[in-house]
Parts: C-alpha cells; sequence; structure tokens
C-alpha cells in the first residue's frame, strides 16, 4: 500500500485540522465527504476528495481502496436535534460502517476520534479511566459518543480491528465552519450577547494541537488504548472574560443559578422544533454545566509526547477566524 490516509469529516472543524496535519507530514490525503457538503475547509488544501457517507458501507469500501491510514474523525456534533435518537443513530452507525469497512479493507492502522464526552467528569479533573455509562451519561450527543466508543472497543477486543482511540476535550481555533457549540459561544460573547453565565468550566485546546495529537496517536499510540487530547481546564466566567478582552468589550459579571434558566431553554427548544434551527440554549446543556468538565492529558503526554498550546491562542485565533469570514457583528 501507499502511504494513503483516508480522513472522514475533513470538510468540518477537527477533521479539516487533521486533514491538514496529515497534508503538512507530506501523505497523500484522501476526503470522504457527503455531496452536499461545504468545502471551505479544503479548498486551499491539496487532497483528493471523494463522495460518500460515514454510514454508508459501500462508499466507504471505494473510499479506502489502497489506504493505508484511516481516521474517522466525522460526527454528528449537535447538542439537540428534533429526533434526539437521530444524533445516536448516525454516530453509531458511521462508527460501525466505518470500522467495520477498514477491517474488510486490510487498513494497516486507524485512529478513531473519540470525545471526553464518553468520560464521566468528577470533582476534579479525571482521566481515561473515569468511564460514563448509559445511566450516567447526559444529552443524545454524549450518548452517541459513548455507545460508538464502545462499538469501536469491542471491534478492538472481538475482531482485531487496528485502532487507537483519542478523545479531544473541547476544541478552539480557526476554520469553525458550523459552528460548533462552543464556536458558538465564542462568537455569541464577542459579539456582545452573553451578559449572563452559569457556574461552569470546561477544557479549551487548539484544534491544531488536536491535530497533532491525531498524528502522534498514528506514530506512538498503542492499539486499543484511549488518550484525551486536552489543554487547559478554564472556568467559563474567565473564558467569558478572556474573549471579551480580546473583542474590546465589557467581561459579564453577573452569575446566575441555572434554575431559572429551564424554562427559557424548554422554549427555545420549543422554537427550534419548528425552525428546525438548532437552539442556543438547550436542557440538557445546562444540565451538564452542573459538572466542571475537567480533564487530564497526562497519559498522552507521556506516551504520545502530546503538548499543547496555552488556550488564548486557540482563542485568539478563533476570533480571528470568526471575525474575517464574517460571524462577528
Amino acid at each position: 500500500m501507499s502511504d494513503v490516509a483516508l480522513v472522514t469529516g475533513a470538510s468540518g472543524f477537527v477533521g479539516s485540522a487533521v486533514a491538514r496535519a496529515l497534508v503538512a507530514r507530506g501523505l497523500t490525503v484522501r476526503v470522504l465527504m457527503r455531496p452536499s457538503a461545504n468545502r471551505l475547509n479544503i479548498a486551499q488544501l491539496h487532497c483528493e476528495a471523494v463522495a460518500g457517507d460515514m454510514r454508508d458501507a459501500d462508499s466507504m469500501l471505494a473510499a479506502m481502496k489502497g489506504a493505508r491510514y484511516f481516521f474517522h474523525v466525522a460526527a454528528d456534533y449537535r447538542l439537540w436535534a428534533r429526533d434526539s435518537g437521530e444524533i445516536e443513530r448516525n454516530n453509531f452507525q458511521g462508527a460501525k460502517v466505518t470500522m467495520g469497512a477498514a477491517l474488510k479493507a486490510g487498513v494497516e492502522r486507524v485512529i478513531y476520534t473519540s470525545s471526553v464526552a464518553a468520560l464521566k467528569p468528577g470533582a476534579a479533573a479525571v482521566d481515561e479511566t473515569s468511564r460514563h455509562t448509559p445511566q450516567s451519561v447526559i444529552g443524545a450527543y454524549k450518548r452517541s459518543k459513548l455507545v460508538a466508543e464502545r462499538e469501536v472497543e469491542r471491534l478492538i477486543r472481538d475482531e482485531g480491528l487496528p485502532c487507537v482511540i483519542v478523545a479531544p476535550s473541547t476544541p478552539i481555533g480557526p476554520r469553525d465552519i458550523k459552528p460548533t457549540p462552543t464556536g458558538r459561544v465564542i462568537v455569541e460573547a464577542a459579539s456582545g450577547r452573553m451578559p449572563v453565565f452559569v457556574d461552569t468550566g470546561l477544557n479549551l485546546v487548539h484544534v491544531d494541537d488536536v491535530a497533532q495529537g491525531h498524528l502522534a496517536a498514528l506514530d506512538r499510540g498503542k492499539i486499543g488504548e484511549n488518550y484525551i487530547l486536552g489543554g487547559t481546564d478554564v472556568a467559563l466566567e474567565t473564558m467569558l472574560g478572556d474573549i471579551a478582552f480580546l473583542s474590546g468589550r465589557r467581561a459579564p459579571t453577573v452569575k446566575i443559578p441555572r434554575a431559572p434558566l429551564f424554562p427559557l431553554a424548554w422554549a427555545a427548544e420549543a422554537v427550534a422544533r419548528i425552525t428546525g434551527k438548532e437552539p442556543f440554549l438547550t436542557a440538557d446543556a445546562l444540565r451538564m454545566s452542573r459538572h466542571r468538565m475537567f480533564f487530564s492529558s497526562e497519559k498522552a503526554k507521556r506516551e504520545l509526547g502530546y503538548t499543547a498550546r496555552p488556550y488564548k491562542e486557540g482563542l485568539k485565533d478563533s476570533l480571528i477566524w470568526f471575525r474575517d469570514n464574517g460571524y462577528l457583528t
């Protein structure tokens, strides 16, 4: 086989960063995209684009022909949908079909992009051993990543899938085209539309560091192991203050309890069922915010040589990209 690397999700945020990192390394990069996908993120990228869908076995097998490596980065990353089961079906079927195709095609090495969404947060930063169960996980997206990850683990264990699992925390940076839920927070805060906040926290990491973590997993990851690719644990209040400073706006100072926000979330979801547009505030997001989603990347640092830059660089790059592409008003 030649050094062909197939990437799913390259039209999106993390996938495009992974594809760029592979091209920079000198590999021949093939990207699987739905015909309707926005191609802005690969417009200037030297790669081969093939049409297909991660849930379609025939298109996956065709895309994998001659590929040595496979990076499954694509995911249905929504915190809300009219049919919440659709998110779970998409991500589970995507993992099952793509991994099955990799086995049939004889791909040498697979990197599966999971998420810290499949890990159970705790009182302090947790590592890869803090595992959710279907009963403890909150929301359709997190449940979808959990069941998909378990299916990949089963294929590694029972079928010999040569796969390393990576779990990005909360990526930020350029090319957040959709944007992601975190990207929406950055846009709203930079536009002065987030005057209040709740007490929560998250782990922020530059998307290009996540991409380098994927390559490190290709080089040094152990088959069957899971590696958190994170950055810095940051309180939401701190993040919003940093965005305000970088945007020349006043930082929000009003911290409010979650309970009064649930009626607003339910109302926003009711409107979304009519419009089809994903609401900014959801009940599941409020439930998730009860936990500080802090994570440790020590295993990836130790075994992969993984590193991450200061998270403020990711915020700066996010704001520059959003401003240059017309997201900020």
